[in-house]
């Protein structure tokens, strides 16, 4: 990948956590708890996935850089909202997000080519690299701040 596209992928990463912030601020606290469709995740609760997820991305992109072929796991995302209490209030979450980002994203800046090319084994889907990693995750909070809108239908 071309750096002019890495750059643009790390500027959407890096804007993120604010995008989500921005969105989560939009939805009345009385639509926090509620989802336009049966199923679906609650605006409160995407956001503790999203912290969640945040979370092991950051270890995820350690890992990768740190150790040798590192196997990534994958992990349930439903057992974690159903077992970690995703009804809390949402202060800290958006805080974790967003100093998680700052901080991956301030690593990310710093990589020279050579870390680039590193390359772990994720559990569920094969080859992992550092792109793959930064793909996924540039649109996470993007992707959940629309799932949000959707959730509480705003």
């Amino acid at each position: 990948m071309d750096s002019q596209t890495k750059e643009a992928l790390i500027a959407q990463y890096r804007a993120g956590s604010q995008v989500l912030a921005d969105t989560i601020a939009q939805v009345p606290p009385d639509r926090l708890d509620v989802t336009e469709q049966a199923g679906e995740w609650t605006a409160r609760q995407i956001v503790h996935h999203v912290a969640d997820s945040e979370t092991t991305s950051y270890i995820r992109l350690r890992r990768l850089l740190a150790e040798d072929q590192p196997v990534i796991q994958g992990y349930d995302e439903m057992e974690f909202a159903r077992k970690l209490h995703y009804d809390r209030p949402l202060a800290n979450a958006l805080e974790v997000i967003r100093a998680v980002r700052n901080a991956s994203a301030e690593l990310l800046a710093s990589l020279s080519e050579e870390e680039w090319q590193r390359t772990g084994t994720h559990s569920e889907s094969g080859r992992y690299t550092l792109m793959n990693w930064l793909q996924t995750y540039a649109t996470h909070c993007h992707d959940h701040a629309e799932q949000i809108r959707r959730a509480a239908g705003i």
